[in-house]
């Protein structure tokens, strides 16, 4: 039998960071993953390959439709398959340099199905064991079923079959009005396709900022998206002409019949837990079939850990990378912290949205006073010059400390512009703070420092 200091299930985001940090620290470590490629959904199936093709059909875009704005007359023509093949090589490249990554840190590289077998043992494929002091679960997620709607990944998919689809649909449905949802139906879109978007509540994207959900859907249905909000899919046929779904207005009423040639199932995901064993080792999952943890991310097993997609929270591949630093320093006798209302989430279209700590809507209810500060990318000189001008920054700050507590752009690289509002809240800043910070001009930067300044005081450049 094996002996490790750490073992750790699942070779994603969380899984292999915590797992070479761990060793770095001076742990014999071992990380089983039954893909036979690492890097997990994200790299496999997830934010890598999405976000390879958002890019290429958003250069496919400006080329066909734009160009000529900047005086350069151009045509362009689609290979999809070139374009697929390109994202593949984006994919193999960086999960081969992962496992070059565990060479050179000593990392074990064990491809099977781990199974939880006792506090300190997990089994591979139902023969070798291997020994560990401690164990992490980081087994990731996977697409949320919709009763009525089977996916074959042909005509009806996952989002895992809409990064592979041999032609651009004429018609896609995207049900689910989510992340996922918005960023496969922008790039389908953009290669020419129609995009309908089903989403059973009354907006888009639950949980980000309302005002910054609303400019959203109006930015996407000026871009040519189509939204049926409030809107249930009851069912769904598949014949050689495409797929007849069903549907009818979530609060009742009659129902209706939608043609598509392709329909994407996009409602979210749910954690993988499958044949882990966790019941024999006296694991129970929550209602919604999470691991539940304490604050040092350990199991009722003081010896077995859970992160990431698993376990309770927003499930981000960088919420999973903190979370596996975290169990790897606890374990090497660190005492590291992480910070969740400092976790961004960012939307990969075009504008970009991006959002860290509360919103509006989270204040109100926990009866927090607060100000706000906006400034738009109209205004923005970067924006006029670039030609990329709608959305806008919004700060909240406390309305007596003028501590920030929660940052939402929708506009522009609004996924970079971010980060410098996630470490002013980082290091507990004010909106003076950011105000008061030279920002270089011309830059996109810019309308964050004078959001910061509408939240104090007044911006100037409005």
């Amino acid at each position: 039998m094996s002996q490790y200091d750490l073992v750790v299930i699942g070779g994603g985001p969380g899984g292999y960071v915590g797992a070479i940090k761990a060793a770095q620290l001076g742990l014999k470590v071992a990380c089983v993953e039954k893909r036979g490629s690492l890097g997990g959904t994200c790299l496999n199936v997830g934010c890598i390959p999405s976000k390879a093709l958002l890019q290429s059909s958003h250069l496919y875009e400006e080329i066909a439709h734009h160009a000529e704005e900047h005086g350069i007359k151009a045509t362009a023509k689609l290979d999809l398959k070139a374009m697929i093949a390109r994202k593949d090589k984006v994919v193999l490249d960086l999960t081969k340099g992962i496992e070059g990554l565990f060479k050179k840190n000593k990392v074990d590289y064990i491809v099977g199905h781990g199974t939880i077998t006792g506090a300190n043992e997990v089994t591979v494929n139902g023969k070798d064991k291997l020994s560990a002091k401690n164990i992490v679960i980081a087994t990731g997620s996977d697409v949320m079923p919709l009763p009525g709607v089977d996916i074959d990944e042909k005509k009806i998919v996952s989002s895992t079959g809409a990064l592979t689809l041999e032609k651009v649909p004429e018609h896609l449905v995207v049900i689910g009005g989510g992340v996922i949802g918005l960023e496969m139906g922008s790039v389908w879109r953009r290669l020419g396709a129609k995009v309908t978007v089903v989403e059973f509540l009354d907006r888009l994207c639950p949980g980000m900022d309302t005002e910054i959900a609303k400019q959203f859907q109006k930015v996407l249905a000026k871009q040519g998206m189509e939204f049926k909000l409030g809107t249930k899919v009851t069912g769904a046929k598949s014949d050689a002409k495409g797929v007849t779904l069903t549907m009818e207005p979530a609060a009742g009423g009659a129902a209706e019949t939608v043609k598509a040639d392709v329909v994407l199932v996009a409602i979210g995901r749910r954690p993988y837990t499958d044949q882990l064993g966790l019941e024999s080792v006296g694991i129970t999952l929550d209602k919604r079939g999470r691991i539940p943890v304490n604050g040092h991310l350990q199991t009722a097993v003081p010896s077995i850990y859970a992160i990431g997609d698993v376990i309770e929270g927003p499930m981000l591949a960088h919420k999973a990378e903190e979370e596996g630093v975290l169990v790897a320093e606890q374990l090497a006798g660190q005492k590291p912290h992480i910070n969740y209302d400092c976790i961004p989430g960012v939307v990969y279209t075009n504008p970009e949205v991006a959002t860290v700590g509360k919103t509006e809507e989270q204040l109100k209810e926990a009866g927090v006073a607060y100000k706000v500060g906006k400034f738009p990318f109209m205004a923005n000189s970067r924006g006029r010059a670039v030609g990329q001008t709608e959305g806008l920054v919004k700060i909240l700050a406390d309305a007596t400390t003028d501590r920030v507590l929660g940052v939402h752009i929708i506009g522009p690289e609004a996924g970079g512009l971010i980060h410098e509002c996630v470490l002013a809240m980082e290091f507990g800043a004010s909106s003076e703070d950011i105000a008061r910070t030279c920002h270089a001009h011309p830059t996109l930067n810019e309308a964050v420092k004078e959001a910061a300044l509408a939240t104090f005081a007044k911006a100037i450049h409005i």
